[in-house]
């Protein structure tokens, strides 16, 4: 973080110092947990809904946090505030303007956060970068990552999340942002939008507008291309179509379900090999790389970090193989119709000898039109050829019924209420090869269904994770 004093600090949030505070005492981090204090941080004490975080100045301090960005006095050196939440997004802002750093943000109903990571990737070759952790997306998670810039950072990747028009241009208010990247518009939260998808496109369209150099759009998406007319900076544009600016060609999946594409660009073809799973991990390749193309990165560099980057956010795509050989996919951080099309085509794709199963939950978030979606989830099921689906929880009992209705689908099918009967349900079932996707929307926490497979059935030992070192675990 840029250092500030405890002086700054007030001054930016319009706080006091109370409780024997220092004004000259530097600030090098912003904290929400006490948990995460190191020596010179500054801990925010945000009221939540099980704890608050005013009860946890004392230990903040003992961790060595130089004061604690407070609503109330609490006996420790503090910045008392009206609004910890608030103020913390001004303290954010002050450091977008002490930054040289370039500032992007990205947004999309699927893809934000693999998207993010991949940027990260490229634009670690032109200069030193930070991107948001995991999916800190909203109002709280914004600054966090915006409050972690340095002097010298280059680049500001910023993933950002919206439940309802006005959200990202609140965001942007903030973030400023150079560069503004629209990857798709689906049916991610649609229950929170009167005016449906039409109204998720001009939430996210938001982000078009408010960049000030550059924009990237999906032109495969009919949504997201034509925010091209609301942009104000220059317009690039990704996708399959001969008119993208960046583009992918020769796109084929291999038997562990990671693709392959040309990537042309500037009059460039250069072939690219994701460490990636899933066909549809390609737009988000596409998108990364024409936000790091734009920014200067040549398209050979782009294609080799491409190559190299793996997978960084947890419950993502991410690829298990238990210590009895049963590979586990485990995309339980969220889901949506669109991602759940996208994950089951990428089961299908690993051809490891064995069977394919789909452990799905509730999508989340869909409103009226929930019971169609999980019905139609069932339908996909059976139209796609899944040998074997396990639906888990009351929500999900549709994608259950429309499955093992549909005539002429020689799969099977299971109902079970929650994740221990579906961690029983399989232990008994699933072989060596066998491979398990496991996805619903994050609430639902159906990632204890693919720890419960690595350890056997049970709590206790995870199986190997391919490609995903030591990432640490982390809405939307």
């Amino acid at each position: 973080m840029i250092t500030l004093s405890l002086a700054d600090v007030a001054a930016a949030t319009g706080g006091r110092l109370a409780g024997g505070a220092d004004p000259a005492a530097p600030v090098t981090g912003v904290v929400i947990d006490s948990r995460h204090v190191v020596p010179g941080a500054l801990f925010v004490a945000l009221p939540g809904e099980r704890v608050d975080g005013h009860d946890f100045a004392a230990a903040a301090q003992g961790a060595g946090a130089v004061a604690v960005l407070a609503v109330r006095e609490t006996g420790v050196p503090a910045v008392v505030v009206a609004d910890p939440a608030a103020a913390l997004a001004a303290l954010a802002s002050r450091v977008r303007d002490l930054a040289p750093a370039t500032v992007i943000g990205v947004t999309g109903s699927a893809g934000k956060t693999t998207t993010k990571d991949l940027l990260a990737d490229l634009l670690a070759g032109l200069g030193p970068t930070v991107a948001a952790e995991g999916s800190f997306n909203n109002e709280i998670g914004l600054p966090l990552t915006m409050l972690r810039t340095e002097a010298d950072t280059r680049f500001v990747v910023l993933e950002m999340g919206a439940r309802g028009i006005g959200h990202i241009a609140a965001l942007c208010a903030l973030a400023r942002p150079h560069v503004g990247l629209v990857l798709n518009v689906g049916s991610a939260h649609v229950g929170e939008y009167a005016d449906g998808r039409r109204g998720i496109a001009v939430a996210k369209g938001e982000l078009a507008e408010a960049a000030g150099t550059l924009v990237v759009l999906n032109a495969d998406d009919p949504l997201v291309a034509p925010m091209a007319a609301r942009a104000r900076a220059a317009v690039v544009t990704f996708g399959t179509g001969a008119g993208a600016d960046v583009r992918a060609g020769q796109t084929e999946v291999d038997g562990t379900g990671r693709a392959a594409f040309d990537l042309l660009a500037g009059g460039e073809r250069h072939r690219v090999r994701l460490g990636l799973v899933g066909a549809h991990q390609v737009p988000n390749a596409l998108a990364a790389a024409a936000v790091a193309i734009g920014l200067g990165l040549a398209p050979a560099d782009a294609a080799a970090a491409l190559e190299r980057a793996r997978p960084r956010s947890r419950w993502r795509m991410e690829v298990t193989t238990t210590p009895d050989g049963v590979v586990v996919l485990n995309d339980a951080y969220n889901a949506n119709p669109e991602s759940m099309r996208a994950a089951l085509t990428a089961l299908l794709d690993i051809r490891s000898g064995g069977r394919a199963w789909a452990v799905l939950g509730p999508m989340g978030e869909l409103g009226a039109v929930a019971d169609e979606a999980h019905r139609a989830l069932g339908s996909l099921v059976a139209e796609l050829g899944v040998p074997r689906l396990v639906a888990v929880g009351p929500g999900a009992r549709g994608v259950h019924d429309a499955a093992d209705g549909t005539a002429g689908w020689r799969g099977e099918s299971a109902w079970v209420p929650g994740v221990e009967e579906a961690v029983a349900h399989l232990a008994g079932r699933v072989r060596s090869g066998d491979v398990v996707l496991v996805k619903a929307s994050r609430s639902f926490g159906l990632e204890r269904v693919a720890a419960g497979l690595a350890a056997g059935g049970g709590a206790g030992r995870e199986g190997r994770r391919d490609g995903v070192p030591g990432a640490a675990i982390e809405g939307t």
